[in-house]
């Protein structure tokens, strides 16, 4: 076998070879290490959430955003314990008061949100860039209904633009080649 000393950092799991899938000594273990831990920057998983304002703050709520353009009635700042109140990206105040938190409405009212966020795009890429920071984020709102509301909207837009896996790595070849 060898000396103790081999023997006992063999036991302990302190010799890569000791942790590999493969006989060969680790190069199987090392390509999995190298995959995991140098993914592209652009390839990141975070964590999006709706919460009602009127909910307690939590630790796991991560980045509380607030997404109505109104403040809402009857909480202090101190108790909401929001990181950031983006009013701009609520919908407009015509938009709003015409929904009207009317479920009828709500495909309508998806469409047309939809058509404002597009004119809004730095505001979603800020998000996006506090998406990649916290790693977790909560969309915060005051609307009673938690199905019908423009956090709902919001949060499925931003998930339909979530980065491809492959996108980095075609652009680089196309500008190294």
């Amino acid at each position: 076998m060898g000396s103790a000393k081999d023997h006992w950092i063999r036991l302990r799991g302190l010799d890569p070879s000791s942790h590999s899938i493969s006989c060969g000594g680790g190069l199987l273990f090392s390509a999995l290490f190298f995959q995991l831990y140098f993914q592209p920057r652009y390839n990141f998983y975070a964590v999006v959430q709706l919460k009602r304002v009127y909910e307690p703050a939590r630790s796991s709520d991560g980045y509380r955003i607030l997404v109505d353009r109104v403040w809402p009635r009857g909480v202090s700042k101190e108790r909401a314990h929001i990181a950031l109140w983006l009013k701009e990206i609520g919908p407009s105040t015509a938009l709003r008061k015409w929904f009207g938190h009317d479920p009828g409405r709500w495909p309508e009212f998806q469409k047309r949100y939809r058509q404002e966020l597009r004119e809004k795009s730095g505001l979603l890429a800020q998000i996006k860039q506090l998406e990649r920071e916290h790693r977790a984020l909560t969309l915060i709102y005051s609307a009673r209904d938690e199905q019908h509301n423009q956090a709902v909207v919001l949060r499925d837009l931003l998930a339909s633009r979530a980065p491809r896996a492959g996108a980095g790595r075609s652009s680089a070849k196309k500008a190294g080649a």
